[in-house]
Order: C-alpha cells, then structure tokens, then sequence
C-alpha cells in the first residue's frame, strides 16, 4: 500500500483551558483499581472533513475551548493534576490548573493522511505530547479545511470509558443542536471499597503481582535485528466477523464475535513463531469492564469516571495453538474470561490491591519478557462513540484510541467502523515481525485502513 505524503505541522497557538467555574481545591485519591494502572498515557484522535460554511470553520477552536471549560466543571478531575501522597501513591489534585490546548496546522489534506500507519502521521504530530496535568487537546487545521482533534490523558486516572463520557460530553456542550442529556459523572471512591476483612480467591494472584516481585528488566539487544514494536490500522469486514463467529461456534455453542476475533488473533500471532519458539507459550489478555459487574442496581456504576478494569488472560503452548482448531482456542478464550466477569471477582481484585498497598501491582500479562513467547492484550472499543463527538460541523469520517505504550507486550482495540456497516476498524501495536505474518496470513481479514474506504 502505498504511504501518506511526508508532512509538518507547526504550532500556531498554546494556552490553558481550565474549568468555566471556579473550583474549591481539594484531594482525590485513586481507587485501588486504578493504583493497577502504570503511569502512562493514552492518546485519541478524531479526523473531520472541511465544513461547507467559511464561518463554522473559523469559530471552530473557539468553541472547542469554550465547550471543554464547561464540560470541565463536572469532570474536574480531569482539569488536576497528579502528585504523590506521603505513602508515595498518586492522588488528583483537583486546582483547576487546566488542560494544555495546543492549535496547530498541518500542511497535508485529510484525503493525503497515512491512517493504515499511525507511527507516520498520528505519533508525536496530530496526538499531544502530554508535559503537565491529566489531559493535552490538540486541535491541528488541515491544509484541506478538515480537522483533527486529539487527546492525550494519563490512563492512571480514567479508563476508556470514562474518557468516552468525557468526549460525548464536550460534544455536546459544543453542539448546540445536540440535546444536554448528558450523564452526570461520578467520582465516588467509596463504590470501590475494600472488605472488610479482605477475600482474595488464589486465582488473583496469578493475573496480578506486586512491582517489588518483578525480576529486574531484561537488557535490550542492540545489534540492530531485534523485531520492535509498531502501530498499524485496519478494517474488518463485517462478513469476515461472521464467519470466523461461525468458524469459533460449536456444539451449538455461539461464541461472541469479540471471542471469535481473540480466538484467531491468537491463532495467528502463534503462527507467527518459528524453530524452538513453538514450544513457549503464547499468552493473550482481554480487558474485562467491572461496571456492570459490580452495578448490583446502583446506577452511579454507569456513570463513575476512573478505571473499574481486569486483565484476565490465557497461556497456550504455540505448538497447541497453531495445530488446534479455532473452535478449540475459542473455547479456552471463553474459558479464562469466565473468571473475571462476576462481581466477585472484581471485589476481589479491589482487596487484593488493598492487602499489597502501598506497594503498586501490575496485570503480569504486561510483565511479559522477551524470552518467555510471545503476549498480547485485547481490549474491546466497540462502545467507542464516534458519531457522537460531533462538535457542531459533523461527525467524524474518521476516529480511533492511539496507545503505542511502550512495554514489551503487544495491545489492540477494535473499535466499530464510522461507516456505520457492522465494519470494526482494528488499532493493533504489535511486533513488526507479528504484523507482516498476519497481513501475510490473514490479509483477507485484516485490510489496511484507507481514506478512500471511510469515504
């Protein structure tokens, strides 16, 4: 395929928006479901096509500022930053010190973005670099008239679905044909209580363990050949998610289509290991949501901004894996799931952090090293609202979260297609040597993401 014309984007213009109302400062601490998360930030980016009304396109960093000083008042965690308390723990300290605005532009047109290869055109240019508080906006003006509006937050502090409330939010007080039926958020801690005393099942201590138990990281090859990490962008066709549903479906068992899709992206990452390789294991985390979960008819779950998060995961021989069917490997998905979808096993996570503070843990799917197989973590983007973000001059052509975190495990999001077709548009961060195996293997699949076919 070829690339996205080499482009510059230059800085026109930085400020700090802070929250409309002035806010009285006080602490927040994290819940013990966010002292899981590492400090490292996620990035979100929205594409939109030039507006047919010169005066909409002029207005529209106004208003994008205007709109997120008042979505500020009720998400003011957002407006905060995050300092260590006595014990060395992050808390937010919600001063109102704003959010970092930065207005650029671009000298590339919307049709001309390499979106199938965002370490070209997305990475360190049209998502901001985050230096202070918990949140960056950048708003960057295209060459075309179109738009790109992107977000930096410290994923220690919201997860996804926060966020995701965050965003329709800010739409909504942008657009003034959008109606406010907005959800007032929660930021509740006390929803997130340990027991006492604390009931923690064995299985906890196999997904999870204390930082101070990690062996020391491994030293990093530097003679040139070792694969690496990059991001890439794709789209699955909904006929293709049909039939590898049907393919992982049986005994009368329907499988989801997000269990389906994890089968066959295990197959295929397994397949992408050669020689001795086949004999370590492949391991696969899945982001599970607690809201629901731990809702019991309270309605604040729906509504509570932070992470409310379990990474389950499963490890299979890759010689297994390669040779068993997908139905099989579907199986073992749906299996290692079951045991992070109650509300017991959530709270069980919440006092499995309470026993082990102030020492921080970490989800081991990400303490994967380099010589143990190969590991990959899913995390489902299918409530991701794109047509929702809708400012006031339409809804994006394009969206998709932007996580190249940094670790030594992989991580995708599929997300729904904004074409609206039952289409998911898939950010996967992976190995280099990962990715060109599957585009190899299963290009019939994974179609590298194009302008033309968002438009």
């Amino acid at each position: 395929m070829a690339g996205g014309r080499e482009f510059k984007v230059s800085t026109r213009k930085q400020e700090v928006v802070a929250a409309a109302l002035p806010l009285q400062e006080h602490w927040l601490p994290l819940s013990n479901l966010d002292l899981l998360l590492p400090p490292v930030d996620v990035g979100v980016f929205f594409c939109y096509k030039n507006h047919n009304s010169p005066s909409v396109t002029a207005a529209r960093v106004g208003v994008l500022k205007k709109a997120l000083a008042q979505a500020l008042v009720t998400y003011y965690a957002f407006s905060g930053e995050v300092v260590a308390n006595s014990v060395g723990e992050p808390e937010i300290l919600c001063n109102n010190r704003g959010v970092d605005f930065t207005e650029a532009f671009a000298d590339v047109e919307l049709k001309e973005l390499n979106l199938h290869n965002p370490d070209e055109s997305i990475e360190g240019k049209l998502v901001p670099n985050k230096k202070h508080g918990v949140l960056a906006v950048q708003a960057t003006e295209l060459k075309c008239g179109g738009m790109v509006v992107a977000c930096t937050f410290d994923h220690r502090i919201a997860d996804a679905y926060s966020t995701n409330m965050l965003l329709i939010s800010w739409a909504k007080m942008a657009n003034s044909k959008s109606p406010l039926t907005n959800k007032v958020p929660s930021f509740r801690r006390s929803l997130l209580n340990p027991r006492r005393p604390g009931q923690i099942h064995p299985s906890l201590n196999d997904m999870y363990v204390p930082v101070t138990s990690l062996p020391p990281p491994p030293k990093m090859e530097t003679n040139g050949h070792e694969d690496h990490l990059i991001s890439r962008i794709y789209y699955v066709a909904a006929e293709q998610l049909i039939k590898l549903q049907a393919l992982a479906s049986s005994n009368g068992c329907k499988r989801s289509k997000l269990e389906s899709f994890c089968a066959f992206l295990w197959k295929m990452v397994a397949g992408s290991e050669t020689g001795n390789d086949v004999k370590k294991l492949c391991k696969m985390g899945i982001v599970v949501d607690g809201r629901s979960r731990l809702a019991d008819g309270n309605d604040l779950m729906s509504s509570y901004v932070g992470n409310v998060l379990s990474i389950p995961f499963g490890g299979k021989k890759i010689q297994e894996l390669n040779e068993k069917s997908l139905n099989w490997v579907a199986d073992e998905v749906h299996e290692f799931l079951e045991c992070a979808v109650t509300k017991e096993h959530f709270l069980g996570l919440i006092d499995w952090v309470e026993a082990h503070r102030p020492v921080p843990g970490l989800a081991k799917i990400y303490c994967n090293g380099s010589k143990e197989g190969p590991a990959f973590v899913v995390s489902s983007g299918q409530r991701f609202p794109v047509s929702k973000v809708d400012f006031g001059w339409g809804a994006p052509v394009f969206g998709s979260y932007h996580f190249p975190w940094g670790g030594s495990s992989g991580y995708v999001m599929p997300m729904p297609s904004p074409v609206g077709n039952g289409d998911w548009v898939v950010y996967m961060h992976m190995l280099k040597g990962q990715l060109d195996v599957i585009e190899k293997k299963a290009g019939h699949v994974f179609k590298p993401l194009t302008i033309g076919y968002l438009m």
